[in-house]
């Protein structure tokens, strides 16, 4: 029998949070040659929906309206998914429609909405590295997966940032009609059938401007521009005018971290950006970047970007080892 893929579309709905896993669903039929899904997408309330890009979307539906059994129900993302105040119909639908789907989920933000209708609580899932903190604050009975491509949790699917949406489709296309159909689609669609790493290789945490009292702002610069020195917290006292004990007190309560935790993370993105221009090798990205040797530049950046720094090279960089 088809099965009812619905897609959900409020008002400001990054198009690609749409109209990629419609893509990796329609791929599917034509590698069958039948309409195994049929797709819809659902609007929040009648008429065109305006994107985050400025394109209007023409929804098959709107909450609310007569549909096909919906086999898969996905909320699209928005930027503004976290502050997004739903209507309490709209809410009830969105329980309704996922209690009696077979499975439902989100992309990217979308996990606001799914969370806001109460369907999260004590599950595991995954959004967007940047709006990951945001998620876990405002539902602290939520477990947020934050390095996760997408994660499966009972009926529940969840994917990261936009593209990632692409990963997730092909991951239930791959649970539906098995790994040759889905490996096929990927070819087609020119993407990873597995994508390497998690999403936080993508993202750009320790490269925030410095935070704090002017005085650490001062270090955090003087860090950032000289990640190749001895940067014990001696040395950075020393530098701020200050003793060490109380400069690392200071700067852990204004700035959240210990001020070794946040020169590797300074020290990692130094490490990426020399990585990310392909002519530096991980041996000397470490030299460069304050890392003893190469072994432990290897253990810090998997533990902050979720790769090695080789395998981050091949696939950000361009160049190969």
């Amino acid at each position: 029998m088809t099965k009812t893929i619905a897609v959900l579309a409020l008002p400001g709905v990054q198009m690609l949070d749409v109209s990629g896993p419609l893509d990796v669903f329609a791929q599917a039929n034509a590698e069958l040659g039948r309409p195994y899904y049929a797709l819809r997408v659902v609007g929040y309330e009648p008429g065109p929906v305006r994107s985050s890009s400025g394109v209007c979307l023409l929804p098959d539906a709107a909450v609310g309206d007569p549909l096909p059994r919906i086999d898969t129900l996905l909320v699209a993302g928005t930027p503004r998914a976290s502050r997004a105040v739903l209507s309490t119909p709209a809410l009830q639908w969105i329980r309704a429609t996922a209690r009696d789907a077979r499975r439902y989920g989100s992309v990217c933000t979308g996990a606001f909405v799914l969370a806001a209708a109460g369907l999260l609580e004590g599950r595991r899932v995954t959004t967007h590295w940047n709006a990951a903190r945001e998620l876990r604050q405002a539902y602290p009975r939520v477990v947020v997966e934050e390095d996760a491509l997408h994660v499966r949790d009972g009926k529940l699917r969840t994917s990261a940032g936009v593209t990632a949406g692409l990963d997730l489709a092909l991951s239930l296309v791959e649970e539906d009609l098995g790994r040759d159909v889905a490996a096929k689609v990927a070819s087609q669609l020119v993407m990873f059938f597995k994508r390497p790493g998690g999403q936080l290789q993508f993202s750009r945490k320790g490269q925030a401007g410095p935070v704090g009292r002017s005085v650490l702002q001062e270090v955090q610069r003087w860090v950032a521009a000289h990640p190749q020195l001895p940067l014990s917290v001696e040395a950075l006292a020393g530098h701020a005018g200050l003793s060490p004990r109380h400069f690392a007190r200071l700067f852990h309560a204004e700035v959240g971290i210990t001020p070794a935790a946040w020169v590797e993370m300074t020290r990692v993105s130094a490490a990426r950006a020399l990585l990310e221009t392909g002519a530096a090798t991980p041996k000397q990205a470490a030299a460069q970047c304050g890392f003893a040797n190469v072994d432990t530049l290897r253990r810090a950046f998997v533990k902050h970007v979720g790769v090695s720094p080789a395998m981050y090279r091949r696939h950000h960089g361009g160049a190969a080892d």
